[in-house]
């Protein structure tokens, strides 16, 4: 069936089911079809015009993946999720766009697998089998990262109509948690022009949004296009994002482990690693560092760990509380988990981090100290 012979009448009929199965306004270019499958690496062929690092969904079942390598009109594909049952024929869909991550308020006092999907929501709309909840990611999961139901209070910045921004600049804030009281909205680094329209000055200075509604109109400097700025924006994260310098290291990060702090003393801003064969304490060090440092987050990837290693973190970690204002708040509420055990794929664990570098470089461009854990990158 996937010859150049296909006869027309069944190339049209596959197509119909294509459409009808990812129910999305797409085209016949958009689709190529399965050619080989040989564990997380699946070959496509008709993927001419495809992308290095596309995003695509795989068979009907619509797996995540990514391409890897590109050959004549055929992609190598590595996918996240378990393709068993993929068969020679199924579509392959391509997304025209790189493996991206949202950014925006609700990052915190999440858990997210290694391409941000929220476990917990995942888990409580995954269907039962026999009455119980299932403890496995369905295959094919497609769930927003961020609630898009909960409102925020946003606070406009002082921008007016005729003003001219940039990436990076400060569109307003939104209260997040306690310890993250001031979550700054930023204009995506790609956006540059005049400012158009700017929303939510309500009676008091503030106003309920979502993080799908338009904060702000700019008109692009360059193609004279009106974008419209929401709270939360995409980002792909094998690209760095910019910065237009890299500051010195000049602040202590206090480790809260004084063997560490007198003998391998580090800065924020800085990078560290621990070596150490299995069972030497590894990741009870990063869990430590997790809980004391002197940072504002957290973002810890389990991108290798033992599962129960994992889920000892998952465990622990809710339990922990500090004091505001004389109330005592869970740590969770300044912490990102990203979970990818050892038993996962691992083009799954390799993405994980990938996606705890960009959720932290997205709160350091708001001016925040973020402690980014990867444990553990030996089984990466």
């Amino acid at each position: 069936v996937i010859c150049d012979k296909f006869p027309t009448f069944a190339k049209k009929k596959s197509f119909q089911r294509m459409a009808a199965v990812f129910d999305e306004d797409i085209r016949e270019d958009d689709y190529g079809r399965i050619f080989k499958v040989s564990g997380p690496l699946v070959v496509a062929d008709h993927m001419l015009g495809s992308a290095m690092y596309e995003l695509v969904r795989v068979g009907y079942e619509k797996l995540v993946g990514e391409v890897i390598k590109l050959e004549g009109d055929t992609a190598s594909i590595q996918c996240y999720e378990d393709t068993s049952g993929l068969t020679v024929g199924d579509p392959v869909l391509r997304k025209r766009m790189p493996l991206s991550v949202e950014l925006g308020p609700g990052i915190m006092d999440n858990i997210f697998d290694g391409i941000q999907r929220p476990l917990e929501l995942i888990y409580d709309v995954a269907p039962r089998r026999k009455g119980l909840k299932n403890p496995f990611v369905p295959r094919g999961t497609d769930v927003s990262a961020l609630n898009r139901e909960k409102m925020w209070e946003f606070v406009p910045g002082t921008w007016r109509e005729g003003d001219i921004v940039s990436g990076g600049d400060i569109v307003g804030s939104v209260y997040e948690n306690e310890l993250m009281p001031v979550h700054n909205i930023l204009v995506p680094p790609s956006c540059f022009g005049e400012v158009v329209k700017v929303y939510g000055h309500g009676g008091d200075g503030m106003e309920e949004m979502n993080i799908d509604d338009t904060v702000m109109e700019i008109r692009h400097e360059t193609t004279g296009e009106i974008i419209k700025l929401n709270m939360a924006h995409f980002w792909p994260v094998r690209k760095p994002r910019p910065v237009a310098e890299k500051l010195p290291g000049k602040t202590a990060l206090v480790t809260g482990q004084r063997i560490i702090d007198v003998l391998f003393p580090s800065v924020l801003g800085g990078t560290c690693a621990i070596p150490g064969a299995f069972g030497c304490g590894k990741t009870c060090i990063s869990q430590a560092l997790s809980k004391h440092a002197n940072t504002d987050a957290i973002v810890y990837v389990g991108c290798g760990e033992r599962g129960n290693e994992m889920a000892e973190v998952l465990t622990d970690f809710p339990e922990l509380t500090t004091t505001v204002d004389d109330r005592e708040v869970g740590i969770m509420k300044r912490t990102c988990l990203v979970a990818n055990t050892s038993n996962m794929p691992v083009a799954a664990r390799e993405a994980s981090i990938y996606t705890g570098i960009t959720l932290a470089e997205y709160y350091r461009d708001m001016g925040h100290n973020i402690a980014m854990m990867a444990d553990s990158t030996s089984r990466r």
